[in-house]
């Protein structure tokens, strides 16, 4: 990725930061200035054809099969296509692996829960609300559609331009299993 570019994409997932830690997930987006971005289109759309980097994979027990299915559920249901559900899934993956984890005591990080670890006190929704995989599902794809071109962009990006982790770049190393599993399930 040329250096150019990838400054660019780092100072939009800067701007994403600062707005959600100080606004929220839905008001981060809607804070982010609005730049001509299309001669980066291009490139991002290249991009996203392949998977980044190197790439993870887990066995998936019973749970975790069946929130995948749940993403991909609550993903049609919002009417959005195959790739949605991809960085959706990719991002479970590298938040909880899948597990709708409730309060880990000391382990966790902050208030974050659920399948995506959204955290009420950014405003997610309730505890109860996020750790229900179709609303924190719809939840994180809200945000996501509120993120111009994602559609073409790297997943990673986008991935983080919703959730603004501490660890941008963790959610490129699910994207194959997270192609694979929504290949599987998205007509099952």
């Amino acid at each position: 990725m040329n250096t150019i570019f990838r400054k660019s994409m780092l100072s939009v997932a800067g701007l994403a930061f600062a707005g959600g830690v100080f606004a929220g997930p839905i008001a981060a987006h809607a804070a982010t200035p609005v730049v001509d971005a299309k001669p980066a289109a291009a490139a991002v759309a290249v991009q996203a054809a392949k998977p980044q980097g190197d790439q993870s994979h887990i066995t998936l027990n019973d749970e975790q099969t069946a929130n995948v299915k749940a993403i991909i559920a609550a993903t049609k249901k919002a009417g959005l296509p195959e790739r949605a559900a991809v960085i959706s899934i990719a991002t479970s993956l590298q938040e909880s692996k899948l597990e709708n984890l409730g309060h880990l005591g000391d382990r966790n990080d902050h208030d974050s829960l659920g399948l995506f670890q959204q955290r009420p006190s950014s405003g997610w929704g309730t505890p109860e609300q996020i750790t229900d995989p179709e609303y924190s599902t719809t939840a994180f794809l809200k945000g996501l559609k509120q993120v111009d071109g994602w559609q073409d962009m790297p997943l990673t990006v986008a991935a983080q331009t919703v959730q603004v982790s501490a660890y941008p770049d963790a959610y490129a190393q699910w994207e194959q299993q997270a192609t694979d599993l929504v290949a599987q399930h998205w007509n099952s």
